[in-house]
């Protein structure tokens, strides 16, 4: 193992996270928030302090890293970024307890958006800022982050794409260019123009700085903290549809953007996973709205807040306009599939993934067609390209270990026997898949902050688990990972 390596990029994590806090503490200052900015002050001296000691004690760290070692990094850096991001909430006592303030934090960088506030309006606006700011850095990744600013690899160095697919979401990730830091560098700055074009829309539609900048990290890094209690209940008409359309934008595998910034519109058109994203977005809101007709004003109202859910559920964003919690069976039925079923591969969205429930289909399909022409070679393809053995045995292994660890956590928050069984099953799905609101005494109009010790540690997990797609945070808990590499 290169620990050396491995100690120097989680200090170079921790000394970037410092960095993304002096903007919280001045929003503090600014706004005369003296406990809050303190908090981020401390908060800043101690995550900078044991970056900088981890930095001069691996001074003489070897650029090579294994990809099992890659997968180690990238769990231990998401674990020690959430507890250091928890600490301006637990110094400046907006959360006083510890716990509370990892699992906000947690809930943040992993995009899940389940809160344990039962008063977010009660926060200081330093505090909003930074609880809605770790949506956007976890969005797109803090790994991918500093491979685009920080040149870690010497020349011929490939470490990098370790990192980049230990902490990627998808089946497969890949190049879109030749070298891997220019790859980080384009998505990055796909993801700052996409977000910037969306603060755009927000003020245009009159909402305040602040407001518009949290929503649009919320929206961005499909997270879904809002600043208001009501979620995004309480604002116009116009600033919910361009909350929709940006949360789809996102969900959106980002090479797609790339390709279109290259004019190739005729490989976009023909991407198979973005033409079923957008199936099954078109045909949840269709079957949502026919539900919940009776009980809208009007049709443009049904479809205007089906829409919206659709929208914010399969990008496992969580923003709300409606407590769907009062629709019908039906409706809640679609939600809860749309929390399996998540966005696209190579989006900032969680859950499964479009392109692995596209796997699982065409999977199907040639066990069927083996069982009736079992001397038929049969291969599967995506987008004209032969999909390799190697990535369906990685995405059945990933179902499995999905299938198995919801039950386990749903054993597990079951102890709890405060909440029903569908809250328990709920909380376990909108965390595993990073959406935020659940059903029942978790849905939208609810918060975890009554749930046990034990709950939210399992839900913590849960939301690390789904957030790096399961294996970079296993690996850190099998014994053959830590035996001595030679």
């Amino acid at each position: 193992m290169n620990f050396k390596l491995m100690a120097r990029i989680n200090a170079y994590i921790l000394v970037l996270e410092s960095a993304f806090m002096i903007i919280p503490m001045f929003i503090s200052v600014i706004g005369d928030e003296r406990r809050s900015a303190w908090g981020f002050f401390f908060a800043i001296l101690v995550t900078f302090g044991v970056g900088a000691v981890l930095w001069l004690a691996t001074r003489n760290a070897q650029n090579r890293l294994r990809a099992r070692e890659g997968m180690v990094c990238t769990g231990v850096s998401w674990i020690l970024l959430s507890l250091f991001g928890a600490l301006p909430f637990w110094f400046s006592r907006q959360i006083p307890r510890y716990l509370d303030a990892v699992f906000e934090t947690v809930s943040g960088f992993t995009t899940t958006g389940a809160s344990i506030l039962n008063d977010v309006e009660a926060m200081s606006r330093g505090c909003l800022f930074w609880r809605s700011f770790t949506h956007w850095i976890g969005g797109m990744g803090i790994l991918v982050f500093m491979l685009a600013v920080i040149p870690l690899s010497g020349k011929n160095e490939g470490f990098t794409l370790h990192l980049m697919r230990a902490e990627s979401p998808g089946p497969s990730v890949g190049k879109i260019v030749p070298k891997m830091r220019e790859t980080a560098k384009i998505l990055y700055l796909i993801y700052i123009g996409l977000t910037a074009l969306n603060v755009l829309f927000l003020i245009a539609g009159k909402m305040p700085l602040l407001d518009a900048l949290c929503t649009a990290f919320g929206t961005a890094g499909t997270g879904g903290f809002g600043v208001k209690a009501d979620s995004m209940a309480g604002y116009s008409a116009y600033l919910q549809t361009v909350t929709t359309v940006f949360m789809a934008l996102f969900g959106v595998n980002f090479s797609c953007y790339y390709l279109l910034l290259r004019k190739d519109w005729k490989s976009v058109l023909k991407d198979e996973e973005l033409r079923l994203y957008l199936a099954i977005i078109l045909l949840s809101a269709l079957c949502i709205t026919v539900n919940i007709l009776p009980q809208s004003d009007s049709l443009y109202d049904a479809w205007h807040h089906a829409a919206f859910t659709v929208s914010s559920i399969i990008t496992t964003t969580g923003f709300a306009t409606k407590d769907f919690n009062q629709w019908p069976t039906f409706s809640k039925a679609v939600i809860l599939t749309l929390m399996f079923c998540g966005a696209c591969a190579g989006s900032t969205g969680g859950g499964i993934k479009v392109s692995r429930v596209l796997l699982l289909f065409k999977g199907l399909r040639r066990n069927i067609h083996q069982i009736l022409h079992p001397q038929k070679v049969q291969t599967i393809r995506s987008n004209g390209r032969v999909i390799s053995e190697s990535i369906l045995t990685n995405t059945n292994a990933y179902l499995s270990a999905y299938a198995l660890i919801v039950i386990l956590s749903f054993i597990a928050v079951s102890l709890d026997s405060r909440f029903s069984i569908e809250s328990n099953f709920s909380a376990v799905m909108c965390c595993f898949n990073n959406i935020g609101p659940g059903l029942d005494q978790v849905g939208p109009t609810s918060n975890f902050y009554l749930c046990s010790g034990l709950t939210k540690i399992v839900l913590i997990v849960d939301m690390l688990l789904g957030r790096l797609e399961i294996f970079p945070i296993l690996v850190l808990f099998s014994r053959s990972t830590w035996k001595k590499l030679n």
